[in-house]
């Protein structure tokens, strides 16, 4: 099982809490952060926690088989 992470550029304020949470999942480039890989293993906890964490919440966890939300 996988899931798809994803990043909101239009949302995100390049806060940085998600580099700083979970740097090898998440850069910041140009002032925004991106994934840096487009899935991750399910169960992947730094990454659910760099969702989470989020203070304008760009970061969409979905299931990537169903599309379901994982986080945040």
């Amino acid at each position: 099982m996988a899931w798809k992470v994803t990043v909101d550029s239009q949302t995100c304020i390049g806060s940085g809490v998600c580099a700083g949470t979970a740097p090898e999942y998440f850069d910041l480039r140009g002032g925004r952060s991106i994934p840096r890989h487009d899935e991750v293993d399910a169960d992947t906890e730094p990454v659910v926690d760099a969702a989470e964490s989020c203070p304008m919440e760009a970061i969409l966890i979905t299931d990537s088989a169903t599309g379901r939300p994982i986080a945040p």
